[in-house]
């Protein structure tokens, strides 16, 4: 068969069957949808089990996180590409046959293309003003700019998702599996597969092939926390994995001073901030005080 699909599927009862529903209805039909079940506690497994298509493949395990998930899912594929889908995103409906006339005309061996991003009830974000549409918007900007996929990179990860990958199972074989980094283990993969096949990841820029779901209060809280500490890790990495000989000591050296400096910019302005609102309390105590001192 020609193409694999990978879906790992974690409590999603609420999107899994969007998500099937569009790798069925893909204009290209030769494929197989792998379906790993990360040991969902809701009602994921009886969405999946309700399809009867016998190009689907469902397999449970206990839960392991999402980067294991799918590298057991691509160990089971059977295709000559290999494309991943998390259980919460849509393929466009001529995503695999775009994106397998695209790698027969260039020979890429990874590909991935522009996103559109929805919300849970699957409307679009289509105000240019919406938080994620500027951060979007600002890294393919850079892309455009710089005309160098590697620095486009560095710069923000403008792929967005696991579900953007598309590859052949060359290119997995030789890259290996995700890391556990768990919530950045798609950026590091793309990486990798740069730095293995150089001019062998294409960008289909003009083309939106992805819905992309933006969940409901999903930007704050501990994973917007370690998901930055992890990509600091990562930029710095991949950074210096791109710096060749005696020059490699001053970009780690400065790198390391710009993340310490930052922090400690950060420590100022908290404590500015503490004093701001310690002097405006001692400043309302005063004027009540010199109030009642006044009505006595």
């Amino acid at each position: 068969m020609k193409v694999s699909v990978v879906i790992p599927a974690y409590n999603h009862e609420k999107f899994i069957g969007a998500a099937i529903d569009s790798v069925l209805n893909q204009s290209l039909q030769d494929f197989e949808l792998i379906i790993v079940d990360d040991g969902s506690t809701d009602a994921t497994a009886a969405v999946i089990k309700s399809y009867s298509d016998p190009r689907i493949h469902y397999f449970y395990q206990t839960n392991q996180d999402a980067f294991n998930t799918i590298n057991r899912g691509m160990v089971l594929a059977k295709g000559r590409f290999i494309a991943i889908l998390n259980s919460d995103d849509i393929y466009a409906t001529d995503r695999l046959r775009r994106l397998v006339e695209y790698q027969k005309e260039t020979e890429a061996q990874c590909l991935f293309t522009d996103v559109i991003p929805i919300s849970d009830a699957g409307a679009e974000f289509t105000d240019p003003d919406f938080g994620w549409n500027v951060w979007h918007r600002k890294n393919r900007d850079f892309y455009q700019q710089a005309e160098d996929l590697y620095a486009a990179f560095l710069k923000g990860n403008f792929m967005v998702t696991t579900s953007n990958l598309f590859m052949t199972r060359e290119a997995v074989e030789k890259v290996g599996n995700f890391c556990s980094l768990r919530y950045l283990h798609d950026y590091d993969f793309i990486f990798r597969m740069m730095l293995e096949f150089p001019d062998g990841v294409h960008y289909l820029s003009a083309e939106k092939l992805l819905y992309y779901r933006i969940h409901d209060g999903n930007t704050l809280g501990e994973a917007a926390i370690a998901g930055r500490e992890q990509d600091q890790k990562l930029i710095r990495k991949y950074m210096l994995m791109k710096v060749d000989g005696e020059t490699k000591k001053y970009v780690r050296a400065g790198s390391d001073r710009m993340v310490e400096l930052q922090q400690e910019l950060n420590d100022v302005l908290g404590t500015l901030s503490r004093d701001s609102v310690g002097i405006r309390n001692s400043l309302t105590s005063l004027l009540l005080a010199c109030k009642r001192k006044i009505i006595k």
